[in-house]
């Protein structure tokens, strides 16, 4: 009688998929292309050029009279 019980739990339990579990449609070659090499690289190039934007180094000052900034 249990094995029947579980049997018929199992079966229940495996009829009302869970939100989420089934399957969508499939993506094409170029919407993968787009969403896991190009977007991230684009991302990637984006950032690096305002890093460096930020922190790059800065055109030196053709003014060097000050003995502090400056040893001869």
């Amino acid at each position: 009688m249990m094995i029947h019980i579980a049997s018929a739990i199992g079966s229940l339990a495996q009829a009302t998929p869970e939100d989420g579990t089934v399957a969508g449609e499939g993506l094409s070659a170029v919407e993968t292309f787009a969403y896991f090499f190009a977007a991230p690289t684009v991302i990637f190039l984006a950032i690096s050029v305002i890093v460096y934007a930020l922190t790059g180094d800065r055109k030196k000052s053709q003014n060097k009279s000050s003995v502090i900034t400056t040893i001869e």
